[in-house]
């Protein structure tokens, strides 16, 4: 019973964790233009892993999306790369988890059944640090220009996006994690108990023989004379 409940909880935080990594890749705001040491604001630029924009003080934007995947820098594309990645392991883990799980009914016995719950625990940890390392790089690349003294153009901060890519690499991980621990339960298998009492032998005694009780008075009357026999 502990099992199924930690594989239930396993499964509801991995899949939280799935659907906010998924969400991250169509979200506007991977890094945002800083304001430090900006008296007046006219306009904020933002961008994501597909397009560039700018908001103006109006509140109108104007969005270019990428010409080139081939002209786009290196981090760029590792980090679409990455995330991409670890959607399609997070959606794989999901459907070895809904076989591997006691509650439900296929998957087959519960050997298989733990094999399925460890494998999808494993994947989600992948999608999890596929995930953790995709918005950690482009982290890396924010914070890198922002602190360089020499770096003239427009300086970003982190955005509200790469925040969201973490924590749901984070649930990812914790019900991956989850899972590995709860196969401990699935694995014994139910075996029935039997009691070994060793070999017995049974040593037949030779037959007895008894004299009949008729035989013996036979015998004992044969040896008293009657008194007539004298006569």
């Amino acid at each position: 019973m502990a099992s199924t409940v930690l594989e239930i909880i396993a499964f509801t935080v991995s899949v939280s964790g799935w659907v906010l990594v998924a969400s991250t890749i169509p979200t506007d705001y991977w890094k945002v233009s800083t304001i430090d040491g900006t008296v007046i604001t006219t306009a904020t630029f933002w961008a994501n892993l597909w397009k560039t924009c700018v908001t103006d003080s109006t509140g109108v934007s104007d969005c270019k999306d990428f010409p080139s995947m081939l002209a786009l820098d290196g981090y760029i594309q590792a980090c679409r790369g990455l995330m991409i990645a670890a959607v399609c392991l997070g959606f794989f883990a999901s459907i070895f988890a809904l076989f591997g799980m006691k509650c439900t009914k296929i998957g087959g016995s519960y050997p298989s059944k733990a094999k399925l719950a460890c494998l999808s625990g494993v994947v989600f940890i992948f999608s999890g640090l596929c995930s953790m390392s995709g918005c950690s790089l482009y982290a890396n690349k924010i914070t890198t220009d922002f602190f360089d003294p020499l770096f003239v153009e427009q300086k970003y901060e982190l955005g509200a996006a790469l925040f969201i890519g973490w924590s749901g690499a984070s649930l990812c991980i914790i019900g991956g994690v989850l899972f590995c621990f709860s196969i401990s339960d699935n694995s014994k298998i139910p075996r029935m108990a039997y009691t070994y009492n060793g070999a017995t032998s049974v040593l037949s005694s030779p037959p007895k023989y008894q004299s009949g009780e008729g035989d013996f008075k036979n015998t004992s009357s044969s040896k008293q004379f009657d008194k007539n026999a004298y006569v």
